[in-house]
């Protein structure tokens, strides 16, 4: 999955993509580096950002959307994916022909909000409906908040079971079981050494009664740039304090390779990679391009 940010204050990109040539220009460059998956968001969701509304997100995303359409000639097998939270553009963009829809509030958790959850009330009857893919990314609080709610006992075992949660809602809510796809949500309430955790634990989402290869449900992995890639966990000093993440003096691109080339091997196996570059470390994700209507498992 190749990331197109569209907006001017992304963590690692913001305002790169400032026209629609350049959208489609990258998005062919992506494809053409082996993409299979081109995720479009245009509400920024880095720590602190501000939120724009469906408006001006809607301003942002449909003339790159529409733009992107006639790589499909040359691309059959492409599928459109929307980076959005709000179902009055998630609706708009499947009728503009997106393939479906990656929530970053499809598995939120936050206490006092309704129903413990920030998500969009609107969000699953439309995704019922549409009978598309949804992508449930785990998350709890606001772009504001977040950092402050990554609190967790076992993190492995926390994401998993508000995971769980959320397809329970989603599947009450009449979306199908195959529309779903999990993703762990790396950087969103989780700090370096929990994102690094979820990393090592892959495996702790699986349901335990099932063969531990097995998947519930597919996994999304986004590394995409975020900040804990360039953190570099260093050994523990001889104190035996625990140990610490120093930055990395190198840019984030080899940090991500590490994961992407890791997520196809037998200790993680996730079934799509989320990338602000695409990076042709694996094979593309097969049979992705037989139903744009339903996610399937590979």
């Amino acid at each position: 999955m190749g990331v197109l940010n569209l907006t001017p204050d992304s963590f690692s990109d913001g305002g790169r993509l400032s026209s629609v040539e350049a959208v489609v220009r990258q998005g062919r460059r992506m494809l053409a580096q082996g993409a299979a998956v081109l995720d479009l968001g245009a509400q920024s969701t880095r720590p602190g950002a501000a939120m724009v509304g469906p408006e001006e997100e809607l301003r942002r995303l449909l003339p790159a959307l529409r733009a992107l359409q006639p790589l499909r000639r040359e691309h059959p097998q492409l599928l459109i994916s929307i980076d959005t939270f709000e179902a009055a553009v998630a609706e708009a963009a499947l009728a503009e022909g997106a393939d479906w829809i990656n929530d970053v509030r499809g598995a939120n958790h936050t206490a006092g909000a309704p129903g413990g959850s920030l998500r969009d009330p609107a969000m699953l009857p439309l995704i019922a409906r549409a009978g598309c893919p949804y992508v449930l990314m785990h998350s709890r609080g606001t772009s504001q908040t977040m950092d402050a709610l990554a609190v967790y006992g076992d993190v492995v075992a926390e994401v998993r079971g508000e995971l769980q949660a959320a397809t329970a809602v989603a599947l009450a809510a009449g979306v199908r079981r195959e529309q779903l796809i999990w993703d762990v949500g790396l950087g969103f309430a989780k700090t370096t050494e929990q994102n690094l955790e979820l990393l090592r634990g892959v495996r702790g989402l699986t349901n335990p009664d099932q063969p531990a290869d097995t998947f519930a449900y597919p996994l999304l992995v986004g590394p995409s740039r975020k900040r804990f890639i360039a953190m570099n966990p260093a050994p523990a000093p001889a104190s035996g304090a625990p140990p610490r993440c120093v930055p990395w003096r190198w840019r984030p691109e080899p940090g991500c390779c590490a994961c992407t080339t890791w997520a196809p091997s037998p200790r993680w196996p996730a079934w799509l990679r989320r990338l602000a570059e695409a990076i042709s470390s694996g094979p593309p994700v097969a049979g992705m391009q037989a139903h744009r209507a339903a996610a399937l498992r590979c």
